[in-house]
């Protein structure tokens, strides 16, 4: 059961977005998540992802490792696409591939070019953090990028400290609310203890400061 006080966070949402100013770049609004009784160096680490209702990082940069559909399709939406004779010509070099992929935060392949990365490019887009998601000749490609811009993952790493994006000040008061009450909620479905494990959370635009919601 979500211990999670509505009104106490229907006040903080109000707080940080009362408390913007105008900038170039639409703030994000992070969780900031502070755990407690966990040893990580004993315990199993966990990691979980959820799609959230409303995308909490739409600025997000995609592009297609594609065959000539969907290379197609990338290109009638604006979308970047690099093709697997592209592919090829990084020599599996890590540096070029690196720099290449560094502005994108999703990458989207045909399952046939995935079948084929490593022997195009090696284990590199692996050791680069940006291996892609697949993508079959029935989805749709732009549908397959908001479901990646609208997920967001829990891990414990070695620290008990996590932040996570959870949404953003363009979305009204009511979005916000509902994207941060589906992470908790989703966030304590993965402790070992749920909410006991818990000690502090507090929420957080870009620029602004920390706002309690528990603890």
């Amino acid at each position: 059961m979500s211990k999670l006080n509505q009104d106490q966070l229907k006040k903080a949402i109000h707080e940080i977005n009362v408390d913007k100013k105008q900038r170039k770049f639409t703030e994000t609004i992070d969780l900031q998540i502070g755990l407690k009784d966990y040893d990580p160096q004993k315990d199993k680490r966990f990691a979980g992802s959820i799609r959230l209702p409303h995308i909490p990082r739409p600025k997000l940069q995609a592009i297609v490792l594609g065959d000539q559909v969907h290379c197609d399709q990338a290109q009638e939406l604006g979308l970047p696409w690099i093709d697997a004779e592209g592919l090829k010509k990084f020599n599996k070099q890590r540096k070029p591939m690196k720099k290449f992929f560094k502005p994108y935060d999703i990458l989207l392949a045909s399952e046939s070019i995935i079948k084929q990365i490593p022997k195009l490019v090696g284990p590199n887009l692996t050791k680069i953090n940006k291996f892609p998601i697949a993508v079959s000749p029935a989805d749709n490609l732009q549908e397959k990028i908001n479901e990646a811009k609208g997920t967001i993952k829990f891990q414990l790493k070695k620290v008990l400290c996590l932040g996570v994006a959870v949404a953003h000040v363009g979305l009204s008061e009511e979005e916000q609310r509902q994207n941060i009450t589906l992470s908790i909620n989703f966030l304590a479905s993965l402790l070992k203890k749920n909410w006991n494990n818990i000690r502090t959370l507090n929420i957080k635009t870009t620029m602004g400061k920390p706002q309690r919601i528990y603890g």
